[in-house]
C-alpha cells in the first residue's frame, strides 16, 4: 500500500534583505515531503536553517521562492476558510518554553486561545477540554488558573505541547523542542511526543540538532548545511551508511555509552568555521570544510539525486 503524502516542499527558498544589497540565504532550494503518520527529522548545525525551513512551512514568513503543499493545498496561497482550516491543521511547539507562552495569560487562557480563535467547543466545554489537554500531557487540571512563571522548563514544554494539540491539528513542528531543557526533562519530553502521536495519529517534522534524539524519534532524517539539504534516508540507513562527508561528521561527534569503544573510534574533526550564508561558497556549500573536496565542488553545486532506494543526497563523490 502506498503511503500518502500529507507535507510536500518544493524547492523552498527564504531570503532575507539584511541591508546594503545583501542577502541572507537562510533556506536555499529545499525539497522534502513527510507522510501522514511519519516523524521526519531536520537536523544541522546551528545557524543552518533549519529553523527557518520550519517557520516558513507553517506559514510564518513568506517563502522567496518555491511551494508548500499541505494535503494538496498551498500554504501560502491559501485564503479564508481554507487558511483558517490549514492554521487548525497545522501547529507548531516552539524551542523557548520561557518566551513562547504569555506571562499575563493563565494556562487555562493561553490552552483555550486557538480554541476561541477557531470557534471550537463553547465556554464549559473549553474548561473541560483545558483539563484534559493538560492531563494529556502529565500536568493536572488545577494547574490551569496558574501562570508561566510558577512552572519550571519541562512544564512550561508540556504547556505549549498542550496548546498546539488543543485545536485537534494532523501536523506538528516541533522547533528544537528540548534544547532549552534540562538533559533529564529531554528524554520524558520526546517520549510524551511519541506517545502523543500513537494516541492522536499525528504527523512531526521535528527540527533538532541533536542526532542522538533525532534518531530515537524519527522515521526518516533530513541534513541541513548553510540552507541546503545535503542528505535524506530512512533513520536507520543514515546511522548506520551516511553518504554524505557532513553526515560522518556529524555522527562521529555522538558520544557512545562505551568508554573504550569511545577512546578507540576515530573522531572527523571539521575544519575551519561554517561560512556565512550572506556570502556562501560557489559550487558545493560544503566543499571549504569538506576532507574530500574535489576541484568539480568549487565550480558546479551537486545536484539532488537518489543514489539508492529512499536514499537522497547531493554530493560530487556520487556523480
Amino acid at each position: 500500500m502506498e503511503r500518502q503524502r500529507l507535507l510536500e516542499v518544493k524547492h523552498l527558498q527564504k531570503h532575507f534583505n539584511v541591508g546594503r544589497n545583501l542577502i541572507l540565504k537562510a533556506a536555499d532550494d529545499v525539497s522534502f515531503h513527510i507522510y501522514r503518520g511519519e516523524t521526519f527529522g531536520l537536523v544541522g548545525e546551528s545557524g543552518c536553517g533549519k529553523s527557518t525551513t520550519g517557520r516558513t512551512i507553517i506559514g510564518l514568513y513568506q517563502p522567496t521562492a518555491g511551494e508548500v503543499l499541505f494535503a494538496g493545498v498551498n500554504v501560502h496561497s491559501a485564503a479564508g476558510k481554507q487558511k483558517q482550516q490549514l492554521t487548525r491543521n497545522m501547529q507548531m511547539i516552539f524551542q523557548d518554553p520561557y518566551a513562547s507562552l504569555n506571562p499575563r495569560m493563565s494556562v487555562a487562557e493561553i490552552i483555550a486561545e486557538g480554541m476561541y480563535l477557531n470557534g471550537l467547543y463553547t465556554g464549559k466545554e473549553r474548561t473541560k477540554r483545558v483539563h484534559e489537554l493538560l492531563e494529556m500531557v502529565g500536568l493536572q487540571a488545577e494547574h490551569a488558573s496558574r501562570f508561566p512563571h510558577e512552572f519550571s522548563g519541562g512544564q512550561r514544554q508540556r504547556i505549549g505541547i498542550a496548546r498546539a494539540l488543543a485545536v485537534n491539528p494532523e501536523f506538528v513542528i516541533a522547533d528544537e523542542p528540548i534544547s532549552a531543557l534540562d538533559v533529564s526533562v529531554q528524554a520524558q519530553v520526546v517520549n510524551l511526543l511519541k506517545q502523543l502521536q500513537k494516541e492522536k495519529q499525528l504527523t512531526y517534522l521535528f527540527i533538532a540538532h541533536d542526532l542522538a534524539m533525532v534518531k530515537h524519534i524519527s522515521d526518516r532524517i533530513g541534513v541541513m548545511y548553510l540552507g541546503n539539504l545535503v542528505e535524506l534516508t530512512t533513520s536507520e540507513k543514515l546511522y548506520q551508511a551516511p553518504k554524505h562527508p557532513y553526515t560522518e561528521a556529524l555522527l562521529s561527534a555522538i558520544p557512545v555509552p562505551d568508554p573504550d569503544l569511545e577512546q578507540s573510534r576515530e573522531r572527523i574533526i571539521l575544519e575551519g568555521d561554517v561560512p556565512s550564508p550572506i556570502s556562501p561558497p560557489s559550487g558545493c556549500v560544503f566543499r571549504t570544510r569538506c576532507p574530500v573536496a574535489k576541484e568539480i565542488c568549487a565550480r558546479e553545486k551537486p545536484s539532488w539525486q537518489e543514489i539508492e532506494q529512499e536514499h537522497f543526497v547531493a554530493c560530487h563523490l556520487y556523480q
